[in-house]
């Protein structure tokens, strides 16, 4: 996979990553009084999971910075492009007059061989015909 495959997908994990620690957070949190006109919020009951709730946005952030340096990483192993935008569009241009006159070439070629291919059908037509046009031998 090319790199800036890499960076997609890692762009797409880290999205994933966030989506899911947020959705995680608002679905685990435990209810907070927004304000004082509004009731208590009931209480919230002690299960296996509020051990563990604890525990998980610390996984999740961990996970995320991980997925955030190896993201870094990649970018890192960019190709620096030393040059200013000038010399790239020199280059480019460059690249295509090289393009086109390989282009006129590979035409030249492809124009030949279309023109060797009618012979050699010619050719192999007038065997065939001789073939077919021989008598057999008498035979008495």
């Amino acid at each position: 996979m090319d790199i800036i495959s890499q960076l997609q997908e890692q762009v797409n994990s880290i999205a994933n990553l966030a989506f899911n620690t947020v959705g995680t957070l608002q679905r685990d949190a435990p209810p907070n009084r927004l304000s004082p006109n509004y009731p208590e919020p009931p209480p919230a009951q002690p299960t296996e999971d509020a051990a563990n709730f604890s525990e998980e946005p610390k996984l999740m952030s961990a996970s995320l910075v991980k997925a955030a340096k190896q993201f870094d990483a990649l970018v890192a192993s960019l190709p620096i492009s030393e040059t200013g935008e000038e010399a790239q569009l020199k280059r480019i241009a460059e690249l295509q007059a090289e393009n086109d006159a390989i282009g006129q070439e590979l035409q030249k070629q492809l124009e030949a061989a279309e023109k060797e291919l009618n012979q050699v059908q010619e050719l192999y037509s007038q065997a065939t015909d001789n073939c077919l046009n021989l008598k057999k031998p008498d035979i008495s």
